[in-house]
């Protein structure tokens, strides 16, 4: 089983998406928000250069928000990445 962690804030229709996208493909994650932790958003910067939500971190790499999330998906790569 995959690990997959997605950092989100409660009003991110972007993170609904993305939830929405793993949940409809049996994914499970864990969901980490960071809307009101000064601490989660430096992380975010530091681990993905980014500090906007969602980042989806799949076996501990990061790959990006719902736009990259749903182009693997598009492309059948992101059903690859989940099943290594």
């Amino acid at each position: 089983m995959p690990n997959v962690i997605m950092y989100t804030t409660r009003i991110c229709p972007f993170c609904v998406r993305a939830k929405a996208l793993l949940n409809a493909k049996g994914i499970e994650f864990e969901e980490r928000t960071v809307e009101l932790s000064p601490e989660g958003r430096q992380f975010l910067i530091d681990l993905s250069g980014r500090r906007t939500v969602p980042q989806i971190l799949i076996n501990e790499t990061p790959i990006g928000g719902f736009d990259e999330l749903a182009a693997l998906n598009r492309s059948g790569e992101l059903d690859r990445i989940l099943a290594a």
